[in-house]
């Protein structure tokens, strides 16, 4: 190949001489480089980012935010709507009791209907009707 004549010329100093520059993007790239290149390019494949945590902390850190937006909420003063509908559901909970109550027959020997038909009186047992 054909060589500048400054290479050869002695007059120049070694400063002079100018050195080969390393293009990027080389295949002449460290070994070291490339490998952690490669293993760069596998992880983003599997989905193992540098960045990513571990499933633990990722749960754990995400159970601490939901303990603080749920301490946030109690400090908060409940909306009208919120009162509004805590009321109604109260008043929904003690009627299903009240009719469950009114369904249900008592356990008491008097106030069944069974034991009102029937009463025992010492000696002997009549029907009362």
């Amino acid at each position: 190949k054909y060589l500048p004549d400054i290479l050869f010329n002695s007059d120049c100093s070694s400063d002079e001489v100018l050195q080969p520059r390393k293009l990027n993007g080389s295949s002449v790239e460290t070994p070291s480089y490339q490998n952690l290149h490669r293993e760069l390019l596998l992880s983003h494949k599997r989905g193992l980012l540098l960045e990513e945590k571990p499933e633990l902390q990722r749960v754990l850190e995400q159970r601490r935010l939901e303990l603080h937006k749920e301490e946030e909420m109690a400090r908060q003063q409940p909306s009208d709507l919120e009162t509004e509908l805590r009321k109604r559901q109260q008043k929904l909970q003690e009627l299903s009791l009240s009719h469950q109550h009114q369904q249900t027959p008592s356990c008491s020997k008097e106030g069944s209907p069974l034991h009102q038909s029937w009463r025992e009186t010492p000696g002997t047992l009549t029907i009362n009707n």
